[in-house]
Order: C-alpha cells, then structure tokens, then sequence
C-alpha cells in the first residue's frame, strides 16, 4: 500500500521488518516445544534463543538463490545461531511459519481496527448528544421526506459502528488460529501437543484440521466483515458528502488557511477527505473478492492464494483503519450549520408534515383513500406556491372534520420529534 493510506499502527504489524518477526518467534516458539517435550536439548535451545535473528538484506541475497522467501529467512536465522541452527524449523513446513504468524497478524490487525471504531464511536456519540434537539429535514430519494434532528441521523451512524465492532471481534476469534502440523497437514513428523503448545505459546489455538494450509474460509469470512465494515464507512462518508453540496450545506469538512479546493477555482471548498473514503471502500470491496477466489485450492494446497494474500492482507487492514481513522478526523473538524438545517426544512413549507394531517383526518372517520387524497390535492397546490396550511384551512372537506387548532396540531414539531431521545438511548449515545 502507498504510504498516502498508510497508518503507523497498521505498519506496525504489516511491514517486512513485523512479518519477519512474527515469522521469528513462530521458529522459536517450535523450538522452545520440542525441548519441553524432549525433542531439543536444552543446552541448544538457551543458544537459538540467544542468537536468532535475521537480516533483511542477507535473508535477499539467500532469496536469489532458493527463490523461497521463507527458507531464505530460516538459512539466514540458522547461521546467525551456529551449529545449533540445525535444529531451526525442525519437522515442520514453511506454511506452519507462516499461517501461524498470519493467525498473530490478523489478530493483531482486527483488534487495531477495533480500537479505531471505537474512537470513531466515540465521537460520532460525543456530536449526536450535542445535536439530540438539532431538527433537519430526513430525505428520501433526494427529496424532502419529514424533520428528524442531526443526532438521530448520527445515532444510526453509532449504532452501525457498535454492530461492525462486534463483527470485526466475533471475525478475529475465527483467525486467531495457528497449524504445526506439517507438510499436509497429518502431524506426520511433528505431534497434536507440540502444536497444541506452540499455539499457546503464541495465544492462538490450533486450527481443528487444518491441511498445509489454515483453510481460507476464516478469512473470507474476516474479509466479508472488512468489506461490510468499509461499506459503512462509505455510508456515512457519502451522506457527509450530500450535505456538504452548495445548495443544502448543513455541514462542511474542515478547510485550513491556505488549502487548495481547486488548481483553477479558488473559491472551491471540496469535501474530498469524504470523497476519499468511498473510493477507497471500492478497493476493500474488490480485494474482499480476491479472497473468496482463494478460498478453494486443489487438494491439500496450491500457491494460488498466496500472492493475492501478500497483496491484499497488508493493504485491506491499512485501507480500513485508514479509512475509520480519517472519519474520526473529519468529524473532529466538522462544522455543523443548524441554521441552514432548520431555513432547508422550510423549503417546502409545512408540506412535511402531511402524514400527520392524514392520520388525523383518517381519526376523525375518513378512510385512508379519502384522508390521502384530501392532504394531496392541497399539497399539490402547495408544490404550485400556495401556503399548504393555509390551503387545508380553506378546504371546506378539511374543515368539516378538524377545527383549526387541531390542524395547528398536526404542525407540532416538537411533538413530532418527542421519541428521538428514545433512539440515542437505544444506541447507547444517552
């Protein structure tokens, strides 16, 4: 992945240096197991553990020659351990290095993404509390539907984020796995107890039957999770990016003194930190598809999936905590414009308060078929310029059912909004 999409905690796990290291203490993990079963004297294991280490640079030279990144790293490590070094990946297969260290990745990965959302949550709540009362029109298909307030429309957004929390976690139980097992998968050489150790050296748990390989349904399932994760992502970054259009503008992404919105139009103001959340949802999504190539394999194993996954574990979990981290940075610096939230409600007038009027004429002994086309013949004189409620109060079939108070009734907009508290509790913002 460009460094551009890049975050420091994900490099941290994902970057050649953090692979080999993983790769580093699966080897010693294996040894330290084979010499509490015997398997290893001791006397080796204390030199393994005091002397292996490997070098980027000397593990690529190897490379040149095995064409095998994996037994490049154990002749360099093996070397820098001496006579000993014999004993470095004993009875196991290259696969065992490195799914297990796959199974630490990931989990490692799943809980940063964790932590991200939960700073995400953090303030998508902290917004949504200050903007509980905060009324707006809701829109449906583009148009003008009925008010909501700000902070309901972000307690969706929480309680989205709560549900992808729980997915990521309930995904990472899935691919906390690690399989010594050997070359396909029988424990021919190397036995259920030393993996059932090595494993827990490592806090993972063996794969139940596993072949060479772990097999690739817990990652399509983790890689669903990201993609679902990001297609929230995408889902509120889009509807920041609406309400950031000129001719609603109910907020606006921060814009620093001297920011360029465009090479040739000074005075634009872009919302292009949203806008890059969607397109890179686009490559979450794609890359989530790679990996459901790669769930079958022939037989025991074949290499088709090895190198989508050197190009799309690395570069999903970065994208996606890239993606929740700039969020959080967009809403940190979001300016919210309640004033044009409550002038766009009125853009229809009280047309958006039809329902209520129906009902109440539905109440007052109407079937729905006549309540609706009473409220719709004068919202139709409405969406033609009239005033809509001083339209319903001239129509003689209105006023034979609902005294003018209670047409000023149906108008009511605080009582319109009485519930939304309900649903910040129910999100667990209040």
């Amino acid at each position: 992945m460009i460094e551009r999409y890049c975050t420091p905690e994900m490099t941290a796990v994902w970057s050649r240096e953090a692979k080999y290291r993983r790769w580093l203490e699966v080897e010693l993990a294996v040894c330290r197991a084979h010499a509490e079963l015997g398997n290893l004297p001791s006397e080796a294991l204390g030199a393994i553990e005091s002397r292996a280490s490997f070098d980027l640079e000397r593990c690529d030279e190897i490379e040149r020659q095995t064409r095998h990144d994996l037994m490049a790293f154990v002749r360099n490590v093996s070397e820098n351990v001496g006579p000993e070094g014999r004993w470095i990946h004993f009875g196991i297969t290259s696969y065992d290095v490195i799914d297990t260290a796959l199974g630490m990745m990931m989990r490692d990965s799943c809980a940063q993404i964790v932590s991200s959302l939960e700073k995400l949550g953090s303030k998508v709540a902290e917004i949504a509390k200050q903007h509980v009362h905060t009324p707006m029109i809701g829109r449906t298909h583009g148009i003008h539907a009925e008010p909501i307030s700000f902070g309901f429309k972000l307690a969706g957004w929480h309680a989205e984020i709560q549900r992808s929390m729980e997915r990521v976690e309930f995904a990472k139980r899935g691919i906390s796995v690690g399989k010594i097992s050997g070359a396909v998968g029988v424990h021919a050489i190397v036995s259920p107890e030393l993996e059932k150790r090595v494993c827990e050296l490592l806090d993972l748990k063996p794969d139940e039957a596993s072949t060479q390989i772990v097999s690739r349904d817990r990652m399509a399932h983790l890689f669903g999770v990201l993609a679902t994760t990001a297609g929230s992502l995408e889902r509120f970054a889009t509807e920041l990016r609406n309400l950031q259009r000129t001719e609603i503008l109910e907020v606006q992404e921060e814009f620093g003194a001297g920011q360029t919105g465009s090479s040739a139009m000074p005075h634009k103001r872009n919302p292009w930190n949203s806008e890059t959340i969607c397109g890179l949802a686009r490559i979450v999504r794609s890359n989530a598809a790679a990996v459901f190539e790669s769930q079958a394999t022939w037989h025991e194993r074949d290499l088709t999936n090895s190198s989508v996954e050197r190009v799309v574990l690395p570069d999903t979990f970065q994208l996606v905590d890239f993606m929740i981290q700039k969020l959080t940075s967009i809403l940190n610096g979001l300016k919210i414009f309640p004033e044009a939230m409550a002038e766009n409600m009125k853009r229809l007038g009280d047309l958006v308060f039809s329902e209520h009027l129906m009902l109440a004429l539905i109440k007052k002994g109407l079937t729905r078929e006549e309540a609706y086309a009473a409220a719709q013949r004068n919202a139709a004189k409405a969406w033609a310029g009239e005033d809509f409620k001083t339209c319903l109060k001239q129509d003689e079939e209105i006023r034979s059912k609902l005294s003018e108070a209670e047409i000023e009734e149906c108008f009511d907009l605080r009582r319109h909004l009485r519930f939304v508290e309900h649903t910040l509790r129910a999100a667990g913002i209040l």
